[in-house]
């Protein structure tokens, strides 16, 4: 198992979850233009395809998640609704993701390189549904969020901030 600096809350940890994925990736660009689009969950629909519906729900006119942001949306063909745990601004986020019969930890980890940012993600189930079908859930995990990642790098690099 590859654990780099991602913070897992004790119930979360990986050798605790039925499910655990980790993907990572080298983007040539800025931590504040990776930022602004991890970041920009309202937008993340347009460029991420297995994300619909985001709604920042404790934020009025911002498209932003911020500190402590709570918000619903709809991934893996299942409504979710997570909040913000960690943030801390071009370095790392991680939310908290509630669905039916699962909950997760979802973390994100930003790490300065020579001409550009190593991009970690990596995600923890618990529940019902993932002691389940665990095989199949980190199996879609491994490749969406790859696919969430190369998004993420076209976005970053081509309207940079």
């Amino acid at each position: 198992m590859k654990i780099v600096n991602i913070t897992f809350p004790e119930e979360y940890h990986p050798s605790k979850s039925a499910v655990y994925a980790h993907n990572e990736l080298f983007i040539p660009a800025s931590s504040d233009s990776i930022w602004y689009w991890l970041t920009n969950a309202t937008s993340w629909p347009e460029w991420y395809p297995n994300s619909a519906n985001v709604e920042i729900l404790n934020q009025e006119n911002n498209s932003h998640l911020t500190e402590n942001s709570k918000f619903n949306w709809r991934t893996f063909n299942t409504n979710i609704q997570s909040e913000v745990k960690e943030f801390e601004e071009n370095k790392r986020l991680a939310w908290v993701a509630r669905g039916l019969g699962l909950l997760a930890y979802h973390s994100w980890l930003i790490i300065e390189k020579d001409r550009g940012c190593l991009v970690i993600t990596e995600e923890a189930q618990r529940g019902f549904l993932p002691k389940l079908f665990g095989f199949f859930i980190k199996k879609g995990l491994l490749k969406q969020h790859q696919i969430w990642l190369e998004g993420l790098r076209k976005k970053a690099i081509a309207q940079s901030v």
